[in-house]
């Protein structure tokens, strides 16, 4: 082949397989922009193989420059810029073309081919003009408290800028992905309101609001840095339970009267700083204790039951949080009677039935005991009659002589 032809061909062999070379992970080592008015707008430069080089303004568009606003966080393009705008950088062309659809998050994601010809000079060098960073909003709770009751509903307030470009404002709770609520903006108010309906207990935890504000090409929302976070609390009391014991001779939902008893009230979901709060109902009124709930039950302890215990017993659970007092709902009523003691049964009465079965006992065992005595006396002789008397339990003989 001649040397003409060789030369032809290998110079089209060097362009064909340098459209087909891309950089990979490992080569690229980050973005800047240089010499522009800020630090979201200058001269796009890219670090392979740890050396920065600029970018060929062969293919480059609004597209291209809008991912590179999106990876410095700048918002949006607002230009992409040619012909070495901010000036020719030096060094290395790092990159003679770049294809990206807009979308992407980060330069790398888009086809772009490493320089391999001289057919770009640093007076081809491209740039970008971004937007600007999105300033942070602020979130709070429009409310003197954080701490709510299940079922209730938290209203936040996010304030937002720039308020003109904003399309929607997002609050989400640290850890989950999605938003949970989605509020259009109103470009005539500084901050949106956001509601969180009938929170439960696994609502309760960190909270933020993040705004997408329209721009780039194509046109994508671009979501701003999130607020600091915001906490709440969310306090979900349980019923709780309650039970009584006595002695065992006591009547079903009885007391005897004297006698102690104990009502324990519980529950499986405890708060610091909480009490068990006992109301007694009866005809002349009401009566309340407390006691705090250092453990998921206590025990009320009544040692000496009189009428005055009797009547219907309530137990509750409370406790304040955050400068505020939430109670539980009442568990059911539980009736307890004091009855007087059975006279049948009085320790009196038993104490006499003793004493007289004792002495019964005992005469009975005299008897029986000086009946043996007796029978085992001598019989008389023929020549002597005996008469046989018994005194205080003593047996005396009297002998009479023969006339």
């Amino acid at each position: 082949m001649p040397r003409f032809h060789r030369i032809i061909l290998t110079g089209l062999l060097a362009v064909l397989c340098d459209g087909v070379e891309a950089f990979g992970v490992g080569a690229y080592g980050g973005m800047r922009v240089v010499n522009g008015d800020h630090h979201c707008s200058g001269r796009v430069e890219v670090n392979l193989h740890e050396k920065w080089g600029t970018i060929c303004d062969r293919d480059w568009d609004l597209r291209a420059a809008s991912v590179v606003c999106s990876e410095l966080g700048c918002g949006f393009a607002e230009s992409a810029s040619r012909g070495a705008e901010f000036g020719p950088g030096s060094g290395m062309i790092a990159l003679r073309s770049v294809h990206c659809k807009g979308h992407e998050s980060r330069l790398i994601h888009c086809d772009a081919f490493i320089n391999r010809n001289s057919f770009c000079t640093h007076q081809n060098d491209a740039g970008v003009k971004c937007s600007g960073t999105l300033m942070e909003p602020r979130l709070s709770v429009l409310s003197p408290h954080f701490v709510f009751s299940a079922g209730e509903s938290v209203h936040f307030y996010c304030i937002i800028q720039p308020r003109d470009r904003i399309s929607n404002v997002h609050l989400y709770k640290q850890g989950v992905d999605t938003p949970l609520v989605t509020q259009s903006a109103d470009p005539t108010q500084i901050g949106v309101s956001l509601v969180l309906s009938d929170v439960e207990t696994f609502q309760q935890g960190s909270y933020s609001c993040q705004y997408n504000i329209r721009g780039g090409f194509p046109p994508l929302p671009i979501r701003s840095p999130p607020s600091h976070p915001v906490n709440i609390t969310v306090v979900d009391l349980l019923t709780p339970h309650h039970w009584y014991n006595t002695s065992s001779e006591a009547p079903a939902g009885s007391v005897i009267k004297g006698e102690s008893f104990n009502i324990t009230c519980s529950t499986s979901r405890q708060y610091p700083g909480a009490s068990f709060q006992l109301r007694l109902v009866r005809s002349n009124g009401t009566v309340r204790q407390s006691l705090p709930a250092v453990s998921q039950s206590v025990t009320f302890t009544f040692p000496n039951a009189q009428s005055s215990n009797e009547g219907y017993y309530y137990c509750l659970y409370r406790v304040q949080l955050g400068g505020r007092t939430f109670v539980s709902r009442e568990s059911q009523p539980l009736p307890i009677a004091i009855k007087d003691p059975d006279p049948l049964l009085s320790p009196m009465v038993i104490s006499w039935l003793v004493s007289g079965v004792t002495f019964v006992i005992a005469v009975i065992i005299i008897f029986i005991v000086a009946k043996v005595v007796c029978n085992k006396e001598k019989k008389p002789s023929e020549l002597e009659r005996e008469t046989r008397t018994c005194v205080d339990n003593t047996y005396v003989a009297l002998s009479v002589n023969k006339l």
